[in-house]
């Protein structure tokens, strides 16, 4: 049986289905929108919708980071960064973000503050 090529692999993966479908530049847009807002501190918004979330944002930038190759990922990460280091510097941490799921735990972007 001939061996597959690297790239068909990868396109069996679901993350790299997406990342075809163009959703790393949208999320990275919507995360810097986010921070662009003024102000010392932000607050995570409650969003009514998925497509304005700077968390969601973020969550859909780590699935993109998992999938890339090596040198895609090196870039992509030299560009989120900077923004993850402003993101931490201006929201606070929840301190109620341990008692929820795991899957909030295991990303840090997910243990901020949210708006009251």
């Amino acid at each position: 049986m001939p061996r597959r090529k690297p790239g068909a692999v990868r396109a069996d993966r679901p993350e790299a289905r997406d990342l075809r479908a163009g959703c790393v530049s949208p999320a990275l847009d919507r995360y810097r929108s986010f921070l662009r807002q003024p102000g010392r501190w932000l607050y995570l918004p409650w969003p009514d919708c998925p497509c304005s979330d700077p968390v969601e944002a973020r969550d859909d930038l780590e699935a993109a980071l998992r999938a890339l190759p090596r040198r895609a990922r090196a870039e992509l990460r030299r560009i989120i960064a900077p923004l993850d280091d402003d993101f931490r510097r201006r929201t606070l941490p929840d301190p109620a973000a341990s008692s929820l799921s795991r899957w909030h735990a295991s990303a840090w972007w997910r243990q901020r503050l949210h708006e009251r």
